[in-house]
């Protein structure tokens, strides 16, 4: 999992509440036996004017003029702006997965589901909770400059503006520590393998016929 530290990076702004997770990364798209190959169909029925299915050569596709994400000026967005409740829906795994191969890093919006929340992180995804208010003058600011980035230090759980101003957000202490260090699930399981192997030999010694399969 790529880690996460400091980020700066263009703000694109979806301004839309309760944006589902088969909105971010529809149902035909999870017949995928892979975890890669998702960023083409992010936000699909939105992003283009014509159905897609697994395995369409996305230039051969109509995109739809009216999407934030098929704007010149938000073209290479590393960072999302949405509205409360973002993710809600299935709990489908896919959609963080959609979102980070695309390019984001990091969303911030006032509220977030829990699932998608918990998966972002699982997937190196930043999510961030910031008051609406807060979020609302972030809208603004993206709709009327061109080219407005943020910067997002993780290590100070700071959200830095174009013109120097921070603000904090939070992120619970182990979330931060997996991000920082890029250790997924998996990732946190291997910082044991040493131990791991020690106890299975020891096992083995002591059980051997656990060696033998049917």
């Amino acid at each position: 999992m790529q880690k996460f530290t400091v980020h700066q990076g263009l703000v694109a702004p979806m301004d839309r509440e309760n944006v589902d997770t088969d909105a971010i990364i529809p149902k035909q798209f999870l017949k995928s036996i892979k975890k890669t190959g998702f960023g083409p169909n992010l936000f699909d029925e939105w992003r283009y004017l014509d159905h897609g299915e697994p395995g369409q050569d996305p230039a051969t596709r109509k995109p739809n003029p009216d999407f934030v994400l098929n704007q010149p000026r938000y073209a290479g967005a590393s960072v999302l702006l949405a509205r409360k409740n973002f993710g809600c829906g299935s709990s489908r795994e896919h959609a963080p997965w959609a979102l980070d191969q695309y390019g984001f890093r990091a969303i911030i919006a006032p509220s977030f589901a829990d699932i998608f929340f918990n998966n972002c992180f699982k997937n190196g995804l930043l999510p961030i909770v910031l008051p609406e208010a807060v979020v609302d003058k972030l809208f603004s600011e993206a709709l009327a400059f061109p080219g407005f980035t943020l910067t997002i230090d993780l290590e100070r759980q700071r959200v830095i503006r174009p013109q120097g101003e921070e603000i904090a957000f939070d992120v619970q202490g182990f979330r931060k520590f997996c991000l920082l260090n890029g250790l997924d699930d998996i990732g946190l399981t291997l910082r044991n393998a040493d131990k791991i192997r020690t106890f299975e030999a020891q096992r083995l010694a002591t059980k051997p016929w656990l060696a033998h399969t049917m």
